[in-house]
């Protein structure tokens, strides 16, 4: 069975000081679960200070962004040489990342292959707008943009794909799980295409948009979804750990 991964994506919240609380206060009972990969997201500036509070746990460490180029003068951005060895996950392609900052399809590929170069997991945002969604243009852009996401990547290693239907983040309108499992479904399937059924099968598929612990199991229930990218309920300690004592009981792995 795949190992389900739960990512609390901060975005732009939390100070050093607040993040550092935030940790103190969901650090014990995360680390005492097991079967499930933790990942904390928090924003740049308090990577350090996350790094030093989870060390000895079973957390792992994630960035929000990175750029694609090694070095150079790129005011204000954050290099994947910058966070090899401070981060062990990045997240890229998140729809807000597409929709305020100019994320193409292959700026998002750049940004793949250089996380990949520097053994930096990537996790793949994909999903689409409420107007490709009632056009039911939903496969066809959540397959280009997994497509695109993989363009000349000869292989995906340990990368994992987030199914995050722009819709419903940050909107309190989630999916049905049923919805998300299909699309889920679609996702490995192109996967397998790529790379192969075998591989196909091996990749981690989350699902993202208004997660929160009572709606969890309806997601984590589903057979093709193997975790969440959660956004708002990452912030609350006792919601977060909720979500991801939940994903333990489900999936029992490990």
């Amino acid at each position: 069975m795949r190992m389900p991964i739960i990512a609390g994506n901060w975005k732009m919240n939390t100070t050093a000081t607040e993040a550092a609380e935030l940790v103190k206060a969901m650090k014990k009972k995360l680390n005492s679960i097991s079967g499930v990969e933790k990942v904390l997201c928090p924003p740049f500036i308090s990577l350090t200070t996350v790094k030093d509070l989870i060390k000895g746990t079973s957390i792992k460490l994630g960035a929000q962004n990175m750029y694609y180029e090694r070095s150079g003068a790129y005011t204000g951005e954050i290099s994947p040489a910058m966070l090899s060895g401070l981060c062990e996950i990045v997240v890229l392609g998140h729809s807000e990342r597409r929709a305020h900052f100019g994320d193409t399809d292959q700026i998002v590929n750049r940004k793949v292959q250089a996380a990949l170069a520097m053994q930096l997991t990537p996790i793949i945002c994909v999903g689409e707008s409420l107007e490709q969604n009632e056009a039911g243009e939903t496969i066809e852009v959540v397959t280009r943009q997994v497509k695109a996401a993989f363009q000349g990547i000869d292989s995906p290693q340990e990368t994992v794909i987030a199914y995050e239907p722009i819709w419903a983040i940050g909107t309190g309108k989630a999916a049905r799980g049923d919805q998300a499992n299909a699309l889920s479904g679609v996702i490995r399937s192109v996967v397998a295409q790529l790379y192969g059924n075998s591989i196909a099968q091996e990749m981690r598929i989350q699902y993202g948009g208004s997660v929160t612990a009572a709606n969890t199991s309806e997601f984590i229930s589903q057979p093709e979804i193997d975790g969440a990218l959660v956004g708002g309920a990452s912030l609350k300690a006792a919601e977060f750990i909720g979500i991801v004592e939940q994903t333990s009981k489900i999936k029992q792995v490990g």
